[in-house]
């Protein structure tokens, strides 16, 4: 008898087994899939079969907090191919987190993948400064509404340090000792420098925060930045070499996470400041825009960047402001490509943005993602009316504006060689784009105005919209 039992209940879990079903591909959890321009998003899912099931329908539900999505009870998503099976859910709103369940009619059981969101991805790249190099203290908390792609191609809660380089799928950015080859980290030397890293807080987490704030919509991140990086290792001509370049991963990654996305956050730049990459930045810049637009299909793409900002340091000082100046200039080539600065804000050693100030940083990138606002004030002319040069803004919201004494503007001669003359700088009484420079003695010959002249300079201009007057210069006194 009990022989008869045992063998029943093998019969029983046999054909159990042999009408299953499993989900092996498609979206996993903590995945978002970029929003189409009807604000809806597209579900995909797919693994093996029971060959019994060949032919049967694939039903799914959508479901949010515990509730199904009106509209999406159970219906059919997909059919069962041979021993495969696909499904789709399309169209399903900006939100989440979602879960899908699924079911099969003769399959035991419900398979489901949870949570996730439809929403919008930014690709994140550059050097260092995108990578993130803040303190890792006083950290903003994790949202339900932000996933990161992170860079071991896992999707997971997104929480600093966004850029884990130690363990990151491209050989890129993998590091090596003198002589051994590029190998990434495992096991406890993995553990080990996870667990003693000190600095890596950057803009694209407080961005996401900023939007989901503002939207309501959510965000997804892709890390692909890699600290010290000049533009000769981002350029497309190394597409080919796949993950071995910084421009090939950050394509595989574009692709692996749906081939679409909202745009794209770029911070690059220091590594450039040098007496023989800075002459040519500015082409490399433009030809990297143009070649992410064709590379990713998308002519519009919109490309948000920061000039970089303070060093402490005086080394290059012409270089540097080549770079700065190249970056104000090649905003003004393309469409949705928009500028702003960090050169105000505070650092958490020589060169890096503080955790403390990339929430501003990034309410910046948001603005100019939003699109709400103007970028802020841009210079357009400098002119002479006697004892004082007048600077006429453009792209103002509302009104210059400044907090403490007015600081940033220098007057140099025709060589570039800053002269001390000005002894007030102000906005102009009744006037909402011009700053006036009261000054004594005589201009030089060829006279220009700068504006955040120096490696490190004290600069506080910017309009009602707290968006900041880049650095600029020179800008020739008419």
């Amino acid at each position: 008898m009990q022989k008869a039992y045992l063998t029943l209940l093998t019969f029983v879990a046999a054909v159990a087994t042999a009408q299953t079903f499993e989900i092996t591909g498609g979206v996993v959890p903590y995945q978002l899939v970029q929003r189409d321009t009807e604000n809806r998003g597209v579900f995909r899912l797919e693994g093996p079969a029971a060959k019994q099931l060949a032919g049967r329908p694939v039903e799914a539900r959508l479901l949010r907090a515990g509730l199904v999505v009106e509209g999406f009870d159970w219906r059919q998503a997909g059919q069962v191919s041979g021993e495969q099976w696909r499904a789709e859910i399309s169209r399903v709103p900006v939100g989440g987190p979602y879960r899908v369940e699924l079911r099969v009619t003769g399959a035991a059981g419900i398979r489901s993948v949870e949570p996730l969101l439809v929403g919008d991805l930014w690709m994140l790249a550059g050097q260092s400064n995108m990578q993130g190099v803040g303190n890792l203290k006083d950290l903003p908390a994790p949202s339900a509404l932000v996933y990161s792609f992170n860079m071991a191609d896992q999707w997971v809660p997104a929480e600093e340090p966004l850029h884990r380089l130690q363990d990151a799928v491209d050989s890129f950015h993998w590091r090596t000792n003198p002589g051994e080859p590029k190998t990434p980290l495992s096991g406890e030397a993995l553990r080990k420098s996870i667990a003693s890293r000190v600095k890596g807080a950057g803009v694209g987490l407080p961005f996401a925060l900023e939007m989901v704030r503002r939207t309501g919509v959510p965000v997804g991140l892709i890390p692909s930045a890699h600290g010290g990086t000049s533009m000769d290792q981002w350029s497309p001509s190394l597409k080919e070499q796949g993950g071995a370049s910084l421009y090939g991963g950050m394509l595989r990654r574009f692709r692996a996470t749906g081939g679409r996305i909202a745009g794209v956050l770029w911070y690059q730049g220091e590594s450039d400041a040098n007496p023989k990459a800075s002459p040519v930045f500015a082409a490399k810049f433009q030809s990297l825009i143009e070649a992410i637009r064709v590379d990713f299909q998308q002519p519009d793409l919109p490309f948000y960047y920061v000039q970089i900002g303070r060093h402490v340091n005086d080394a290059n000082i012409a270089e540097w402001h080549l770079v700065q100046d190249a970056q104000r200039r090649v905003e003004t080539l393309f469409r949705n490509v928009g500028m702003t600065t960090a050169i105000d804000l505070e650092l958490d050693d020589g060169i890096h943005v503080g955790t403390d100030a990339f929430p501003a940083l990034a309410a910046r990138l948001a603005n100019l993602a939003e699109g709400k606002v103007e970028r802020g004030p841009r210079p357009v002319r400098a002119r002479l009316e006697g004892n004082r040069v007048l600077v006429e803004f453009s792209s103002v919201n509302h009104h210059l504006r400044h907090e403490g004494r007015l600081n940033g503007f220098t007057i140099h001669n025709a060589e570039g060689k800053p002269v001390p003359l000005i002894f007030r700088q102000r906005v102009l009484a009744g006037s909402a784009n011009t700053v006036e420079l009261l000054f004594g003695g005589k201009l030089p010959e060829g006279a220009a105005v700068h504006y955040g002249y120096g490696k490190d300079p004290y600069v506080n201009l910017s309009d009602a919209a707290n968006m900041p007057c880049p650095v600029f210069g020179p800008l020739r006194i008419e």
